[in-house]
């Protein structure tokens, strides 16, 4: 059996027929935001709801609506857990080691200003593990380096997923925008550079709003010209790469950019405040811990409360930042090299999804690519820092035993998390393939001229559905350009659109939110980390409308290339 999806299965409505497309949708934020409950209750839930919509609404044969949400588990379970799972395990053997300590003192030595090290670690360090892994790695890592230096929790999941949201566009050299441009057959350097005209409008600011959400209105008044500079630096390098240097390397040069004119600034001026603030999230972290159970505490990472040292020779300084800049090295090599990069590809096994491969066709009657799964063992990101988590334990010399023991460790701790992914990946599957996605973009792209000033809600959509700025993009980019023709509208900029707003969306993904909660020792309370992150999604969404919509019109014009 064959199935082709219906845009409008309700009939003579397009609106109705989108309403009841976003049910499951709205069942996964109404769960998590409002009720409160754990996640991967939430996740199932409402993958059971996508389910119902997809037999009973859009017609979709139950056979093929069940393989459609194993194909989605699997592509959760590998590369998306992989990659999370391979990232904790690379930071606890760090742990074990004793070297992370160190590291807490090498950021010390460049600030011991807790504010200011969120703004080097999640911003800057964390744009560069998104430039080159992508797929919530820097959320795992970076959470968990600010949980070192001092903060809770809860905060440290809020802050690294607002600063993860700058270099997603660009994330794993720039893959988003390669698949924009593969389907669009629009040059993807032409919508790099429209995109690197929107994002980096968003990235100036974001290192000020992250030091008010480390400290408030205090930090923000005490803190505001290195975070000012460093956003800058970062945006305006972002701008120039887009443009005419390299989309692909275009977060790797911001990163290192904005981390330089850091480091530079806090040799000519030093915040206030450091002693108040470092007492205040001490204060909170005691409360925190003290909230929580004994099973609570025990998931959170480990890691030592002592002061970080201030000296360290520059032998310990190596040590200490070798497995960052190892996982730097593997993967620019990974990623840019070429003849490594042709053949790590040239490993991935492509698996046609038995009884589902060339059994569903898109709403224009082709054959569904996405019913292909790609078992990329050896060139995930997943399996690169798995290779990186051995090299270090080798230099680090822990042994095996140790290791293994993390690993084993681990897997028991991201038990429900591997569920809650797994089960968001299965919904996004099943809403793709049945046509609710496509349905709900193809209302909103039915709003005219009107249309550039809500293209990146569809981004913001796709990306809060999957977790993926790429999968956005393969959902939506073709559909933003053919509104934009029918609108009479430049279809790059629409593309590019796509592509920036998913960058709002991705700290609401279900996805992301389980990979921070996770990270930090906080499963089962994804539910509080979306209350703090949403409005800020929605607020940065807002900004990002008017920005393209404007640009779309004489008024901001002149800002596109």
């Amino acid at each position: 059996m064959t199935f082709r999806p219906d845009l409008d299965p309700v009939g003579g409505s397009l609106l109705l027929s989108a309403l009841v497309a976003l049910l499951p949708l709205a069942t996964i934020f109404v769960t998590l935001g409002a009720l409160r409950w754990k996640a991967h209750v939430a996740g199932l839930t409402a993958l059971a709801v996508s389910l119902v919509v997809a037999v009973l609404a859009f017609k979709m044969p139950v056979g093929l609506a069940l393989l459609s949400a194993t194909e989605g588990a699997v592509f959760g379970l590998f590369p998306i857990v992989w990659i999370v799972f391979t990232a904790i395990v690379l930071y606890q053997v760090t742990v074990v080691s004793g070297r992370f300590e160190d590291l807490r003192a090498v950021f010390n030595i460049i600030s011991d200003d807790p504010r200011v090290q969120a703004i080097l670690i999640a911003f800057c360090f964390g744009g560069l593990l998104e430039a080159l892994a992508g797929f919530g790695a820097p959320v795992a890592i970076t959470g968990v380096m600010l949980m070192a230096v001092g903060f809770s929790a809860l905060r440290a999941a809020t802050v690294v997923l607002l600063a993860n949201t700058a270099p997603v566009a660009f994330g794993a050299i720039a893959i988003p925008i390669i698949t924009a441009g593969n389907l669009t057959k629009i040059p993807y350097t032409e919508i790099g550079a429209y995109v690197g005209h929107q994002t980096p409008v968003l990235a100036m600011f974001v290192p000020l709003f992250l030091v008010f959400l480390a400290d408030g209105r205090r930090g923000l008044r005490q803190t505001w010209p290195i975070a000012l500079v460093t956003g800058v630096a970062f945006a305006v390098a972002q701008w120039i790469s887009a443009t005419w240097v390299s989309v692909e390397l275009t977060d790797i040069i911001a990163s290192l950019v904005g981390l330089a004119a850091a480091v530079v600034m806090l040799r000519l001026w030093q915040p206030e405040g450091r002693d108040a603030a470092l007492e205040r999230m001490s204060e909170e972290k005691r409360e925190e811990r003290a909230g929580m159970t004994e099973e609570q505490r025990a998931q959170l990472p480990s890691s030592s409360d002592a002061p970080a040292a201030t000296h360290l020779a520059p032998s310990r300084i190596a040590m200490a930042l070798f497995p960052y800049l190892l996982v730097i090295v593997i993967f620019s090599l990974s990623k840019l090299v070429s003849p490594i990069k042709a053949w790590l590809a040239s490993t991935d096994v492509k698996v046609r999804w038995p009884g589902l491969d060339g059994h569903v066709l898109n709403a224009a009657g082709k054959v569904n690519g996405s019913t292909v799964y790609t078992f990329q063992w050896l060139s995930s990101p997943g399996t690169m820092l798995l290779i990186s988590t051995v090299i270090i334990a080798l230099v680090y010399r822990v042994s095996a035993r140790d290791t293994a023991r993390q690993l084993t460790e681990t897997a028991h701790k991201l038990r429900f998390s591997i569920l809650t992914i797994a089960s968001v990946l299965s919904l996004a599957y099943v809403m793709n393939l049945s046509g609710q996605t496509i349905t709900i973009g193809t209302w909103i792209a039915g709003t005219g001229a009107a249309f550039a000033f809500f293209s990146p809600v569809l981004g913001w959509l796709g990306t809060a559905v999957t977790g993926s700025d790429t999968s956005a993009n393969a959902l939506f980019a073709t559909l933003q350009q053919t509104a934009a023709k029918h609108a009479g509208i430049d279809p790059t900029l629409l593309v590019a659109a796509n592509t920036s707003g998913g960058v709002v969306g991705k700290m609401v993904s279900p996805q992301n939110l389980t990979i921070a909660a996770t990270a930090v020792g906080l499963l089962g309370r994804e539910s509080e980390i979306l209350r703090r992150v949403i409005w800020w999604s929605l607020g940065l969404l807002v900004v990002l409308c008017l920005l393209v919509g404007l640009q779309s019109t004489p008024v901001l014009a002149w800002m596109l290339p």
